[in-house]
């Protein structure tokens, strides 16, 4: 079998590959999220909320927001911090510059401060 054969078998195995692999992934609405940041804001979207008293309640539209779209600032954050990891959240939306201060505990994330 002549190399050109070999890579053309190759090819056509691994696109039908792939198209089994997207219909599947596709219809499962997987995600992969190995990333550091991508990780800590999956577990702290997959949690209820609660706000503090300093948050006004309508600024939890904001608040969502920057979870949905910020980046974790691991600078600022404490994440092994006991009994809950303390993280800083930032995004800038409008033009304006946001960051959200939480704790994530194991079952409940507590908004602790909104910076605008």
């Amino acid at each position: 079998m002549r190399l050109i054969q070999r890579i053309g078998y190759y090819l056509g195995g691994l696109s039908i590959g792939l198209i089994i692999l997207a219909f599947f992934f596709n219809a499962k609405r997987t995600s992969c999220s190995y990333g550091p940041q991508a990780r800590v804001l999956k577990n702290i979207n997959s949690k209820n909320i609660k706000y503090s008293e300093g948050i006004p309640p309508g600024d939890s539209a904001i608040v969502q927001q920057v979870l949905q779209n910020g980046h974790v600032n691991f600078s600022k954050s404490s994440p092994r911090k006991e009994p809950c990891g303390h993280y800083v959240v930032e995004a800038i939306q409008e033009g304006q510059s946001r960051s959200v201060t939480l704790q994530n505990c194991d079952s409940i994330v507590v908004i602790e401060s909104l910076k605008k």
